[in-house]
């Protein structure tokens, strides 16, 4: 008798954590999801991919100052460009793309920004991130688009304060 005890004990050590490590994993997953936000598009945020030129906000793309320290820019992704392709905010900002696509699968990559979305035609992608520093920050599309995929790119060119205080007259660069 004493045996048989002994392989449901080593049974039960194999049993308890191949369900605890699936069951942890799930809640884990569920967790980080909703934590974070993480959610699947919804028909609120689509435009018709063959008609995101003529819908607003996209009809004019390019930065608008949405509040003090804060923009937004309006972002449309094409074979085999960004519109607009050169970006310019002060130092110290925070940044809204808001961006679609107008054809097929691109990306935004804007390394050193928190930027890494993925543009899916007809639905509307935002991402917000904040330039503390100036310089140069390059962005090019991430998802392969065609055969000039390789020419995609563009900057985002954060200015000292002072110099940008001059271009706050400015809505759409």
């Amino acid at each position: 008798m004493r045996r048989g005890t002994t392989i449901y004990l080593y049974e039960l050590f194999w049993i308890l954590p191949s369900i605890a490590i699936p069951v942890g994993m799930l809640v884990a997953l569920v967790v980080f999801t909703f934590g974070a936000g993480v959610h699947l598009p919804g028909d609120h945020g689509r435009v018709e991919p063959t008609a995101v030129l003529a819908t607003p906000p996209f009809d004019q793309p390019g930065t608008v100052q949405v509040g003090p320290g804060q923009y937004e820019v309006r972002m449309v992704s094409g074979i085999w460009s960004f519109a607009p392709n050169e970006i310019r905010v002060p130092a110290g900002s925070t940044v809204t793309f808001v961006a679609a696509s107008r054809d097929v699968l691109h990306g935004l990559f804007i390394p050193r920004a928190n930027v890494n979305v993925m543009l899916i035609p007809g639905q509307v992608a935002h991402v917000t991130t904040r330039f503390d520093r100036p310089g140069e920050y390059p962005f090019f599309c991430h998802e392969y688009c065609g055969i000039a995929h390789h020419t995609m790119w563009g900057k985002v060119i954060v200015e000292p304060a002072s110099k940008a205080d001059r271009h706050d007259g400015d809505s759409a660069s």
